[in-house]
């Protein structure tokens, strides 16, 4: 990230070189005027130096400016959104270290050519307004981008739970003994579990737990199941082990302070997931369903079972495991909400390793096409008595887009309570040789086949019998089309 003096060096330069250009000088006059080197000027005015106060004076006099206004963090409206850029906290905050990229790189590249950058930022700022894009958008994003560039494995959090199971003396057996970690937080870092303390908030609705960092106290909403209070403990003992400092306070979606917390917020979360499901024995496991013969949900069922976890946590913690030791790389993670039977459907979280899958999300405020499976199963429980719907529903479908792309789908959809949206979980496989060499039950005919597509309002698709909208973005198209068409005759007509 980018410190508080690279950038007031920074934005000192591109004034200067502003001011300068203004003036008419070259680099070579206004050295020999200020009684500097060009090679001196030139790094003052990428950034990688600041004169001392008496060059400043001198500069400023030659430039015709006051020394306050050479020396403010204020650039001129042409170049304000390289200015609002460098003060954010976004770049600030932003882990460029994480990426492999430099900030001093960053730097000289607005140095170098600053109208071009400015027009680049502009550009990027005006797209994040179009779309309401806020700073917290721009951390998940760089979080997802980070975990695919990994695969979405890391390897030291693997180890780090594995040592903490050894330390700690935990068997590795599932599931995993959830009192062993309330026991490891009461009595190695001084937590008291309180199951009471949450119920008169309960107008808080979806909040599961609060950690009072004063008091050290951790706050549970009553009724958790067993999945959903093993996550949490499990999540507050990796804040612990990890030395995560920055991190949320409670277990639910607020915005977020900064990337730093948005990224020991997924460790802590991935530990948990290793802890409660762990490594090798999950593997053996996924080995011998993926080896059946036929699509037996059943089997995955006695999964969740066996680990005692949250469908959304297992299927997660397969997204971990299936590049590194099966070698399917090409898949994608969707989990949907949806409040209540008139709510729409929210996409509310997203990976996708490889390559940008279908399906994927979109800010058009478009209709997610009704025949993917994460939708339809939704559906599917509403139209159960609520006395007689299952905890949970699974299924599989083979989804295959306009552009030939075939995903196997696996999905476990959850109806929703009181407190809860309803919430479907969906890993998509993309559909190649590799996969049917993973997945012997890839070609069963008890999965379904469909054609689907993004959104109603783009899709082709005739006669759907669960078209929630017009295709208006296909008709819109088929008129430019046309418009074009007649255009090019009425030109080439003449």
């Amino acid at each position: 990230m980018l410190s508080h003096g690279q950038v007031v060096r920074l934005i000192f330069g591109l004034k200067l070189r502003e001011l300068r250009q203004e003036r008419g000088y070259t680099p070579a006059e206004l050295a020999r005027a200020c009684d500097v080197s060009v090679s001196y000027l030139n790094e003052i005015e990428k950034g990688k130096k600041y004169p001392k106060a008496d060059k400043i004076l001198s500069l400023s006099k030659v430039l015709g400016v006051s020394y306050d206004q050479l020396t403010s963090l204020t650039l001129s409206r042409r170049l304000e959104p390289i200015s609002e850029l460098l003060q954010s906290d976004l770049l600030k905050e932003f882990p460029l270290d994480m990426f492999g990229l430099d900030p001093l790189r960053i730097v000289e590249l607005i140095a170098d050519a600053p109208a071009k950058m400015n027009a680049f930022i502009s550009t990027l700022f005006e797209i994040a307004r179009n779309y309401e894009m806020r700073q917290e958008h721009f951390f998940l994003a760089a979080l997802r981008s980070f975990q695919e560039m990994h695969d979405n494995y890391f390897e030291e959090l693997e180890q780090d739970a594995r040592t903490f199971m050894v330390e700690h003396k935990l068997p590795a057996a599932a599931p995993l003994d959830r009192r062993q970690l309330e026991r490891v937080l009461v009595e190695k870092y001084g937590y008291t579990v309180d199951r009471t303390g949450l119920d008169e908030y309960a107008h808080l609705g979806r909040l599961r737990s609060v950690f009072q960092p004063k008091t050290r106290r951790l706050l549970l909403r009553q009724g958790l199941s067993g999945a959903q209070e093993g996550f949490v403990l499990g999540r507050e003992v990796a804040f612990n082990y990890l030395n995560l400092r920055e991190r949320p306070y409670v277990n639910a979606s607020f915005p977020v302070r900064s990337f730093e917390e948005v990224l020991n917020n997924f460790k802590a979360s991935y530990f948990a997931g290793a802890l409660l499901m762990e490594e090798e024995m999950l593997v053996r496991d996924l080995t011998r369903f993926f080896a059946a013969r036929k699509w037996e949900p059943g089997l995955l069922l006695e999964l969740l079972a066996k680990y005692d976890v949250s469908p959304e946590m297992f299927m997660q913690r397969i997204t971990n495991l299936l590049p590194r030791h099966f070698g399917i790389q090409s898949l994608f993670f969707l989990r949907f909400d949806q409040a209540n039977a008139s709510a729409g459907y929210k996409l509310t979280k997203e990976l996708h390793l490889s390559r940008l899958h279908n399906p994927h999300g979109n800010e058009l405020h478009e209709h997610y096409c009704r025949r993917w499976i994460s939708l339809r199963m939704l559906a599917e429980l509403r139209q159960q008595p609520a006395t007689t719907a299952p905890n949970y529903t699974l299924g599989a479908q083979r989804s295959r887009y306009p552009n030939n792309d075939e995903y196997l789908c696996l999905t476990v959809a959850r109806a929703g309570a009181a407190n809860e949206p309803a919430v479907s979980v969906t890993v998509g496989l993309l559909c190649d040789d590799n996969l049917r060499q993973k997945i012997r039950f890839l070609d069963d005919a008890a999965i379904p086949q469909r054609e689907v597509n993004e959104t109603c309002e783009r899709c082709t698709i005739p006669n759907c019998e669960v078209r929630a909208a017009a295709p208006v973005e296909v008709e819109r198209r088929q008129r430019q089309q046309e418009l074009e068409a007649a255009v090019a005759a009425l030109v080439n007509g003449g």
